[in-house]
């Protein structure tokens, strides 16, 4: 079944000359990218190892997780909103400026987050502090990615606009290898592992060390602001306002002309959402996990080299996916990688259960480097066609706000909840369940594809013919 868009117009005649380099596109859309996913990872990170401890103490460990997990799923909620306001201004104002003022949002929501006292020296204001920077952290983002991406895709050729739309889809591989690799260097340098040093409080680790990562942010923002000054407005949006086919509120004009699509984006978007968070923040917990709290007891330094390697999967994917979406469309790209997520859900209880990949210094490491190198690929398949596939659902005059409602919802419902969900299952149930769960959000994606059309030759100019 096949449901198209709303009818949209492509407008005047009246044309815009392209004069900025396609290299400095690509620059500002990964580097920026780059820098929001770092800083959103460094908390999904420190979220596992180091705030249940320092902001959220209980007596139970399982208690304390849960409570930070909870504080993680707070951005989700944010970036919705993040991406009605953003949106709005990217709509109104232009892509280039809103970039920036999400970059700024997000970049100091995370400097700041490496400044704050902890519950031990505070008490509740601590964690009370740390929600509402994440909550920042999670503003920011809202409006950061649907813009990078209508950056990518909006300079792009016709009939390569998917290669060119992956390029900020790349910042997410990258900045989570950035964000891992610094905490696995710190926590080697200063020799810290969860498992016995986890609750002693004196460690430097959980001293200062942790901090570094989120002030050394600040360094990384200074250059995606420079890169993205240097930006002209997109040749798609300058030419609708030349035109004067801007809308006074793209919010209620997307919800006029958009709404079945954007019904459509958020759940083509949910399996993807569940399958990152579950290859990324839930293994990290699971692994890391004592065996008696049904986890696999590895050494949390272990872990993240391990998730190291995945993430390459995760990078060298993302390409192949704007290439095969160029190639075969958007639709059928997405349907059959999404088939693969289901398939692979239903692998969770056959290769990572603990009876079958062992515990502690028995686990066969090699074993879950496979199974999270091959859920990290499937992940490179499904999102790297994504920037092109939600911003070609939408026209020109919404695009910045419907694209970024879609995506942004879908991650509520696919990843606000996945980590704290997934440990409820796997500790009722056991890790057979966190599978189906992976797989039901799989079929539940394949339905909503099926029911969308092919976008791959859109008219990117097009614009909504209500005013």
């Amino acid at each position: 079944m096949s449901t198209h868009a709303p009818d949209v117009s492509a407008g005047h005649s009246t044309q815009v000359e392209n004069t900025t380099p396609k290299s400095r596109v690509i620059i500002a859309s990964l580097v920026g990218t780059t820098i929001e996913f770092y800083d959103f990872y460094i908390y999904a990170t420190a979220a596992v190892a180091v705030f249940p401890v320092l902001f959220f103490a209980s007596k139970d460990p399982t208690t304390e997780l849960l409570a930070s997990f909870a504080s993680f799923g707070v951005a989700f909620i944010a970036r919705p909103l993040g991406s009605i306001v953003f949106g709005h201004f990217g709509d109104k104002i232009g892509r280039k400026a809103t970039l920036v003022g999400a970059l700024l949002t997000m970049g100091l929501a995370t400097f700041l987050i490496g400044l704050l006292p902890t519950y031990h020296q505070i008490g509740l204001w601590a964690p009370a502090m740390l929600t509402i920077m994440r909550f920042c952290q999670g503003l920011g983002l809202g409006g950061e990615w649907s813009g990078a991406a209508l950056l990518a895709s909006e300079y792009a050729e016709e009939g390569k606009r998917a290669r060119s739309a992956m390029w900020p889809q790349l910042g997410a591989p990258i900045g989570f290898f950035i964000a891992n690799g610094l905490m696995l260097l710190l926590t080697g340098w200063i020799t810290f592992n969860s498992a016995t040093d986890g609750k002693n409080l004196d460690h430097p680790f959980l001293v200062w060390g942790w901090r570094i990562p989120f002030l050394l942010s600040i360094v990384m923002v200074a250059v995606g602001l420079y890169v993205r000054f240097k930006l002209e407005e997109t040749p798609v949006f300058a030419k609708a306002v030349k035109n004067d086919e801007k809308v006074k509120t793209p919010l209620v004009e997307a919800f006029k002309v958009a709404w079945w699509p954007m019904i459509q984006g958020t759940f083509i978007m949910v399996a993807c959402y569940v399958l990152f968070y579950l290859m990324t923040t839930w293994i990290l917990s699971y692994g890391k996990a004592d065996v008696k709290n049904g986890g696999l007891g590895i050494a949390y330094h272990k872990f993240l080299e391990i998730q190291l390697i995945s993430i390459i999967g995760f990078a060298l994917f993302i390409p192949v996916s704007g290439w095969l979406a160029d190639k075969y469309g958007r639709r059928k790209q997405q349907l059959w990688t999404t088939i693969a997520m289901a398939v692979f859900g239903g692998t969770f209880a056959l290769v990572i259960a603990p009876s079958v990949v062992g515990t502690g210094k028995d686990a066969n490491l090699v074993i879950i480097t496979i199974f999270m190198f091959i859920g990290m690929c499937l992940m490179g398949l499904s999102f790297g066609s994504m920037s092109a596939y939600l911003p070609e659902l939408y026209p020109t005059n919404v695009r910045y706000t419907a694209s970024g409602i879609a995506y942004n919802v879908a991650s509520i419902l696919g990843a606000a909840l996945t980590p704290f969900v997934a440990v409820w299952l796997n500790t009722s149930y056991g890790v057979a369940a966190v599978g189906g769960y992976l797989a039901f959000a799989s079929i539940l994606s394949v339905v909503f594809i099926l029911l969308t059309h092919e976008t791959r030759d859109v008219d990117m100019n097009a614009v909504s013919t209500t005013k």
